[in-house]
């Protein structure tokens, strides 16, 4: 069995982090936290847990502080986490089985991380990272902000996953540091372009954001995965600024990286269903269900997208042409996501009206 150091970087994380670690404190045997400045009671909650707590001066670069914890592990793995992480009781079995029969010629392994559940608990968004890796290979982060552990090696896809539970971050924490770099005249790499146009966006600064997307595209050494979500974010940008144009372009701008996604498939046909051409916005909501994205895929997955969102649109597309029986077989694809869900259910009642009567009292479905 292996061993493994947990190392953490916090900042006043009062709220969160005794839950974190709660959730894993159990299966491993070592525990690091790193305090960045905290001016809160993180370091009281964090000594509950361990007596290996240590203070870094906050430098404006993350993967500077996240490298100095990754010093302080003395155990044969390490697993990093964020203060708003846990793990499920489920996904704490599979941790400590995969503690138990880890070949120790593996040098990382990869966990699914879940940002977004719905309320029946599906997941609806996730990605893939290196989470646990070999101490003695020294693997470095690298980049100030949205840092990344480049690893190397035998790397594994585990069944693990981690939650990301945010209950509150620095929403201008990231941006400063970009505008500061740019103010220095510092270089940007292309990860930092991508990185640095979504802080934009996120505070709607779209045309600055649009800009920087573009000159990230433009580089043609962006991460295929980072492409096609700026081509995705493009869009976003182009229709809060009302260029309908610009944000068709750029959704099918995402197909010359790879095969058509299905949250673009879906804002495609959403954009006909607009001009009332209902068959193509079934072509485009029928090809969402078939292109879905492999779960070991390493981008940002959204299962609603190839799931329920076109299924229920489905039923809409079918019903206005006048396809009920249609309608109401993709009315009931759509349920097997989301059974409570109240468009499900008033679907499935008003159908019920349109659809021919069995003798035994039940509607046909398709």
């Amino acid at each position: 069995m292996i061993s493994i150091s947990l190392c953490m970087i916090v900042k006043n994380e009062e709220d969160s982090l005794g839950r974190c670690l709660d959730s894993v404190y159990q299966l491993v045997d070592e525990i690091n936290i790193i305090d960045t400045g905290s001016n809160d009671q993180t370091k009281k909650i964090a000594s509950k847990y361990t007596d290996r707590i240590y203070d870094f001066e906050w430098i404006h670069d993350f993967s500077k502080a996240r490298n100095y914890a990754f010093e302080k592990a003395t155990k044969d793995y390490i697993l990093w986490l964020d203060a708003d992480d846990i793990f499920s009781q489920e996904d704490q079995k599979k941790l400590l089985a995969l503690k138990m029969n880890l070949d120790s010629s593996v040098d990382s392994v990869t966990m699914k991380y879940i940002l977004a559940t719905d309320e029946y608990g599906n997941v609806t968004s996730s990605l893939r990272r290196n989470r646990l890796v070999k101490r003695s290979n020294d693997f470095r982060w690298i980049g100030a902000v949205h840092e990344y552990l480049e690893v190397w090696g035998n790397i594994i896809n585990s069944e693990v996953a981690v939650t990301h539970k945010s209950i509150h971050h620095d929403s201008d924490r990231n941006l400063k540091i970009y505008e500061k770099k740019l103010i220095n005249g510092e270089e940007f790499s292309p990860r930092d372009l991508y990185y640095f146009a979504n802080e934009l966006k996120d505070h709607r600064q779209f045309e600055r954001a649009i800009k920087f997307y573009e000159q990230f595209l433009s580089t043609e050494k962006g991460w295929i995965e980072d492409n096609i979500a700026a081509c995705g974010k493009l869009a976003d940008c182009y229709h809060e600024t009302f260029d309908k144009e610009g944000m068709i372009k750029s959704l099918l701008r995402s197909f010359t990286y790879t095969t058509p996604r299905p949250e673009f498939c879906c804002r495609l046909a959403h954009f006909f269903i607009e001009k009332n051409d209902y068959q193509s916005a079934i072509f485009w909501y029928e090809l969402a269900t078939k292109t879905g994205v492999s779960q070991d895929n390493w981008g940002f997955h959204n299962q609603v997208f190839s799931t329920w969102i076109p299924q229920i649109q489905l039923c809409v597309c079918y019903d206005v042409l006048g396809n009920y029986e249609k309608a109401n077989y993709h009315n009931e694809l759509a349920g097997a996501y989301r059974p409570n869900d109240p468009k499900y259910l008033h679907n499935k009642k008003y159908l019920a009206t349109k659809l021919p009567i069995k003798k035994d009292g039940e509607t046909n479905g398709a």
